[in-house]
C-alpha cells in the first residue's frame, strides 16, 4: 500500500512533471514567487484523490510547501474529505479549522475555488457566518475572494440573506478576482430568487465591473 504522506505526494508529482505543462501553468499564476513543477491538473487531482485519507498533519505539511502543485493537492484533499457522505461533525470542523488556520497559504484564486465552497461553506451552512464578513473586510484580496466563494455552498442550499449581504459589501471591490466571484455568487442567487437579484442589480449594478455584471445577469436567463 502506498504511504499517504506529503513525501509520497511530492515524489509522485515530481515524476509526473514536464516542462511543457510547467509553461502552461505559469501562464495562469498570479505571482512570481510560487514554484511550479508542471503537472497536469487531472494528475494533481488524481494524486489528491488517492491521498484523501491522509492524516491532516500531512496535509498541513503540504501547505508548508512553496510548490504550487503540492498545495493544490492539499486543498483538494480537504475538498474530497468534505464531500465524504459519512463525514462527522467533528471531522468537518477539523477540515474547516485547518483551512482557516492556514488561510494565508491558500493564496491563489484556484486554491480558493477548489476548496472554499465545501470545506468552509458546508461547515457554515448551519452556523453563524461572522467569519465570512471578517474576511470580506480584509485588506487581502484572497481573503475577500474566499469570503464570497465560500458562500456559494450556502446559496446553493437556498439560503441567500448572508450571501447577498456579502455581495453588498464587495460590489464595488476594486480587485478583479473579487469581482468575478461576486458575479458568480449573484448568478447563483438569481437561480434561487430572481427577484432578489433584480433588486440588487437595480441598486448596485453600476458598482460592479462589466464582467461581474454580465455573469450576475446570466442568473436571470
Amino acid at each position: 500500500m502506498t504511504e499517504l504522506t506529503a513525501v509520497s505526494v511530492k515524489a509522485t508529482l515530481v515524476n509526473a512533471a514536464s516542462e511543457t505543462e510547467r509553461a502552461k501553468t505559469l501562464k495562469r499564476m498570479t505571482d512570481d514567487i510560487t514554484e511550479v513543477l508542471g503537472v497536469r491538473m487531472a494528475t494533481v487531482f488524481a494524486v489528491a484523490k488517492a491521498h484523501t485519507r491522509m492524516e491532516l498533519a500531512e496535509v498541513d505539511r503540504l501547505l508548508d510547501s512553496d510548490i504550487y502543485e503540492l498545495r493544490m493537492v492539499a486543498v483538494s484533499v480537504l475538498d474530497f474529505r468534505a464531500r465524504l457522505p459519512k463525514i462527522t461533525d467533528e471531522e468537518r470542523a477539523a477540515l474547516y479549522e485547518l483551512w482557516m488556520r492556514r488561510l494565508d497559504r491558500i493564496d491563489t484564486w484556484d486554491y480558493i475555488d477548489r476548496s472554499a465552497p465545501r470545506v468552509v461553506g458546508f461547515y457554515l451552512r448551519n452556523r453563524p457566518r461572522d467569519v465570512l464578513f471578517d474576511l470580506a473586510r480584509s485588506d487581502n484580496r484572497w481573503h475577500r475572494r474566499a469570503a464570497i466563494v465560500a458562500a456559494y455552498a450556502i446559496i446553493r442550499a437556498g439560503d441567500i440573506d448572508d450571501p447577498l449581504a456579502l455581495c453588498e459589501l464587495l460590489a464595488a471591490d476594486p480587485e478583479r478576482f473579487v469581482q468575478t466571484a461576486v458575479g458568480t455568487a449573484l448568478r447563483e442567487i438569481g437561480r434561487v430568487n430572481p427577484g432578489q437579484l433584480k433588486d440588487f442589480l437595480k441598486r448596485r449594478g453600476t458598482d460592479l465591473r462589466a464582467e461581474a455584471r454580465r455573469t450576475a445577469r446570466s442568473g436571470l436567463e
